[in-house]
């Protein structure tokens, strides 16, 4: 049944998981039952444990469904199976088949994926003119230098407006590059979208288009979809948001080749077969290899080969461990957007994938559960002897530290942020990292250049890289309970040299460190509602060194994004550029509008009152005064308006789009944000708490 093939290949992700050690291989039913076993325990374990409300998984081997499953929770927490046929957004999984459309198109002559990107897209323009050196090649490895992502109004609820993709050249006409083209990998959606325009220019059809011909249909694919095909919407698994009722409206990723594709575990996985080489007839071996091959290896990298990361041609990694221990060749995608998260893992030489899709969670929580359900079905095929046990840790030896390991203390920043860094006494007191999967705490010297934590997980080190840059180098064992261990290697921060300012400059930034500034630009029935920090820019300025939020202050209005970090955290940077217009100040980032919290008035707190959409469209942001908190707010909506009401937490206490209800009741120190059409007309009418105590 299996294809057996000793591989030596360097592991880019350890997930080493709590399987207990099986001894003698077990019969092919005992098999059977074992992994069903395994695969629903990883499920409710999502489900219980991480906020996932529904899981889908399926393994393929040779071109067969050998397991086919999944579990979920309703709104009132009941348990229930989730349907083969139920539909999920796969998020950046959907990169793997623009990427293989591009290689589709290389193979019949019309891409050289090593020409410029402008023989292709001629009118592809930047405020750099190193663009030029762009090519699709670098696109699909994520080394263009790109800054990221412009995901301004990419993923709205019940809508397929391709606002965000159709503005996509006119938004990197006045971006400038990071980096030089090729330099060095760093993850960056807007190129995945740049290559779907590739596809569209050269096969002359809409992507959706190119896929239901050249992919879907010769497949037999009839549950592998865009939001911009008529399907049955009832068909997705829904979503749903702890603090808001009900299920959420589907969520359309109208950014298509970055992230946009809806399918089901088992269609990722007969898709996978293309990946794998299975059909010659759709994507030629050559590029089939191609894919696969260690792409990240040709720029700057963080030294340690042991990663979540390895990029190949769209893959995430090329070389997964703890498969490579077992000399097992294993590739991977995870994919996520606000709802839907997703992971895929196909082992070529086996003929074998695996994909879990959930509504909830994360793609790395996925990628932990797909191992550990596939490392059990190739145990009890007899393709691995055994399962490697989890690793274990001991408190670290504090060693004498040499003092030329003071000389990098100093100022480093990261997309977004700065921080200062001392190093003294042998020991560097840190932050949470990876949003407080890795704690806070005080590292210490434990010998040849590296502090380790407490627990003897996380390692720091300094490098100095090739480009000229210091860089905070981690190395961590990330620990999931339940699911498992995964390494990751990356460089957090890069280290900074100081910006003097002049001193109106300093005075100009001082007045808005501390200040929040709130997205007006995007549009109300949009999924980022959910999460409104996103539509948040609160400044931080760094008068000692000269920067702020990450980026170099350039004079009284205008800052530069500072950092060139490879792997993941150098990724969606931004230039911060402020203006006013009728005394109200503006901060333009990310392609975004933000309003300044000058202009973020107190509600009114009159029992009628009116909010008008201006001229521009934008959004009405308003603070919600004691005198409104505890009212009842009733809105008359307009057929293409909205808002939403958030608690003093930043959490949801109604989104109109996603509940269909027009009233709330207003929380104290909370925030309001009103949108629509331009001329649209928002009566809001106050109703007192008659419990409330004058």
């Amino acid at each position: 049944m299996w294809k057996r093939r000793t591989l030596t290949v360097m592991a880019a992700l350890l997930l080493v998981l709590p399987v207990a050690e099986v001894g003698a291989q077990a019969s092919k039913g005992e098999a059977e039952d074992l992994t069903i076993r395994v695969a629903q325990e990883m499920a409710e374990t999502l489900v219980d444990d991480y906020g996932v409300t529904g899981v889908q998984y399926a393994i393929r081997d040779e071109g067969t469904i050998v397991l086919s499953g999944g579990f979920g929770v309703n709104e009132a927490g009941n348990k229930k199976s989730v349907s083969k046929d139920a539909m999920f957004g796969i998020g950046s999984v959907s990169k793997m088949y623009v990427t293989a459309a591009a290689m589709m198109l290389a193979d019949t002559g019309k891409v050289d994926i090593d020409q410029p990107l402008t023989t292709y897209i001629p009118d592809f323009k930047m405020a750099d003119d190193r663009y030029k050196q762009i090519t699709p090649r670098m696109l699909m490895n994520h080394s263009a230098g790109l800054y990221g992502s412009h995901y301004k109004n990419g993923i709205l609820f019940d809508d397929n407006d391709t606002e965000n993709y159709d503005r996509l050249l006119e938004n990197l006409r006045t971006d400038k590059l990071k980096s030089e083209p090729g330099e060095y990998s760093v993850y960056a959606n807007d190129g995945f979208q740049l290559l779907q325009l590739l596809v569209e220019r050269v096969s002359r059809m809409p992507y959706s288009d190119f896929l239901e011909q050249k992919v879907s249909a010769p497949l037999g694919l009839t549950s592998t979809k865009t939001p911009l095909d008529e399907f049955n919407r009832g068909r997705l698994y829904p979503g749903r948001f702890p603090s808001l009722p009900g299920k959420l409206p589907a969520e359309n990723a109208n950014i298509l080749g970055t992230g946009g594709l809806y399918s089901t575990a088992e269609e990722v996985t007969l898709f996978a077969d293309v990946l794998m080489g299975n059909r010659p007839d759709l994507l030629s071996e050559a590029s089939v290899s191609a894919m696969q091959q260690p792409e990240y290896r040709k720029g700057i990298w963080v030294k340690d080969e042991r990663n979540i990361f390895g990029y190949g041609l769209g893959w995430d990694s090329v070389d997964l461990a703890p498969f490579g221990d077992y000399g097992i060749k294993a590739v991977t995608k995870g994919g996520d957007t606000l709802i839907y998260h997703s992971a895929l893992i196909a082992l070529p030489d086996n003929d074998v994938s695996i994909a879990l899709l959930s509504s909830g969670g994360s793609s790395l929580y996925n990628t932990a559960a797909a191992t550990n359900i596939l490392l059990t079905y190739l145990k009890e095929t007899g393709d691995i002897p055994a399962i490697h046990p989890d690793v274990t840790f001991t408190p670290p030896v504090q060693e004498a530290m040499p003092d030329s390991l003071k000389a990098y203390s100093g100022l480093y920043g990261t997309a977004g942020s700065t921080l200062r860094i001392t190093i003294d006494n042998g020991e560097v007191a840190l932050p949470g990292m990876l949003g407080g999967i890795i704690p806070g705490q005080t590292f210490v010297y434990t010998g040849e250049g590296e502090f380790t934590g407490k627990d003897g997980r996380t390692v720091i080190s300094f490098d100095e890289q090739a480009n000229g840059h210091t860089y905070a180098r981690v190395k961590s064992v990330l620990e999931f309970p339940g699911l498992g261990q995964s390494v990751l290697a990356y460089y957090e921060w890069q280290k900074l040299e100081k910006n003097p300012l002049a001193r109106p400059v300093a005075k100009a930034w001082k007045k808005r460190d501390g200040k929040t500034y709130y997205a007006v630009d995007e549009k109300i029935n949009s999924a980022f509602y959910l999460s409104p920090a996103v539509l948040m820019k609160t400044i931080s300025f760094d008068e000692q060194g000269g920067y702020a939020n990450g980026t170099k202050i350039v004079d009284e209005s205008h800052a530069v994004n500072a950092v060139e970090i490879p792997v993941m955290n150098g990724r969606d940077v931004t230039d911060l550029r402020f203006f006013s217009k009728y005394d109200v100040e503006y901060l333009q980032a990310d392609g975004r509008i933000y309003i300044g919290e000058g202009a973020v008035k107190p509600i009114c707190e009159g029992a009628v009152s009116f909010v008008t959409i201006p001229a521009s469209g934008h959004a009405r942001w308003f603070k919600i005064g004691e005198g409104a908190a505890g009212q009842t707010m009733k809105v008359h909506v307009p057929k293409h308006g909205g808002f939403a009401v958030y608690d003093a937490n930043g959490m949801p206490v109604n989104i109109s789009a996603v509940t269909s209800t027009n009233t709330a009741i207003l929380p104290e120190d909370g925030l309001i944000v009103f949108g629509g059409r331009a001329g649209d007309i928002l009566k809001i009418t106050l109703k007192p708490d008659k419990t409330k105590k004058s």
